[in-house]
């Protein structure tokens, strides 16, 4: 709820920002929890090889990673960034790759990972970061 986006797109758009039992099938969830409940969540799959970036053979997505408004700015988004930079180097995968929206382009460079060319049509997501795993 925290993008800079008008109102009623929030609202047509949270459904399908929401994971369904499906999902649990092919992602992996991470959870962030305080005793009041779930603050966080990291999900990760396996990405298509077209979204890798030129000369990366392998790679972990990071597909989403949500963080309450409430708890933002106390490291938790970065607890499960970390989490699947772990399972990139558990895997021994090229890197990590992530799908983010524009907003949080500050949060994934401040991390160290690297913007990938935007000018590629063929992607559907246009704001993408690409962290290389040293071989």
């Amino acid at each position: 709820m925290g993008w800079a986006l008008p109102d009623r797109v929030k609202r047509l758009a949270m459904p399908s920002y929401r994971y369904a039992p499906d999902d649990l099938a092919h992602l992996q969830l991470w959870v962030a929890e305080t005793p009041r409940g779930i603050v966080g969540v990291a999900a990760l799959d396996t990405p298509q090889a077209r979204e890798l970036p030129a000369g990366a053979d392998s790679g972990l997505l990071l597909h989403g990673l949500y963080v309450h408004p409430d708890h933002q700015q106390q490291g938790i988004g970065t607890q499960l960034l970390q989490m699947a930079e772990q399972q990139v180097q558990t895997r021994r995968l090229g890197g990590l790759l992530v799908r983010a929206q524009r907003e949080a382009g500050d949060f994934f460079m401040h991390q160290g990972l690297q913007a990938l060319d935007s000018d590629d049509r063929e992607q559907a997501y246009q704001h993408r970061y690409w962290k290389p795993h040293p071989a």
